[in-house]
């Protein structure tokens, strides 16, 4: 569990640094790092999205993945728990929920939660999410110093998801088969692709509704070997 809750107060330190610096940062200023922000995050997805040759089976799973969430409402369930977080600590940041939202599913789509939890569980090498920690907390500085305190409360998403994912590591073990894993990095790069695209406000895609895509892409090559 170091790994996790190295992340965790990773992210809640570039949080706080974020919402004090964003105190002293004009308007135009924060507009240009979060679309700064944004291109970064459409590199690094389409970085990861393009990692596989073939694409079929991730846009399959993406497409199963889609039509899953938007049956369940995932991303409305999350809207809800942000605003409940922002109702119970009174806060009257307006991107709030935002903030929470775009911050959770940059932290946990990517290959490095999964590969970085297996590893702190099963061997208790923490350096995967040591160096994710790195990661997250300079994206938690340039997106709470935009978006406000919301982002602060996605380190518990972060605490919640790789601790449960460490904690049942050894059951989960398969994860880090070299097909598996290929397919769930492209199948989350296409993911944050998206998230990158709504910080550049080009779009409003509903990123949330996707995450069982993942779980789809987790058990697709043991379907189809």
């Amino acid at each position: 569990m170091l790994g996790t809750i190295v992340n965790t107060g990773a992210v809640l330190a570039g949080s706080l640094v974020g919402v004090c610096a964003g105190k002293s940062i004009g308007n135009e200023l924060k507009e240009t790092l979060m679309k700064a922000l944004g291109l970064a995050v459409v590199v690094i997805g389409l970085q990861m999205a393009l990692s596989a040759k073939g694409l079929i089976p991730s846009v399959a799973c993406l497409l199963l993945g889609a039509l899953t969430g938007e049956l369940l409402r995932i991303e409305r369930g999350v809207e809800r728990l942000g605003e409940s977080l922002k109702a119970r600590f009174n806060s009257s940041s307006q991107t709030f929920v935002k903030g929470f939202m775009s911050a959770t599913l940059l932290y946990i789509t990517g290959a490095m939660t999964i590969v970085g939890s297996i590893q702190d569980g099963t061997t208790g090498n923490p350096d995967t999410l040591i160096l994710k920690s790195m990661l997250d907390g300079v994206a938690a500085i340039a997106l709470s110093s935009t978006l406000g305190i919301g982002v602060a409360f996605s380190a518990a998403s972060v605490f919640v998801v790789q601790g449960s994912l460490t904690l049942l590591a050894a059951q989960l073990a398969f994860l880090q088969e070299p097909q598996v894993l290929t397919l769930i990095t492209t199948t989350g790069g296409m993911m944050i692709l998206g998230i990158g695209i709504n910080l550049l406000g080009l779009a409003a895609i509903r990123v949330g509704n996707m995450i069982p895509a993942l779980v789809y892409a987790a058990l697709y090559p043991m379907i189809f070997p």
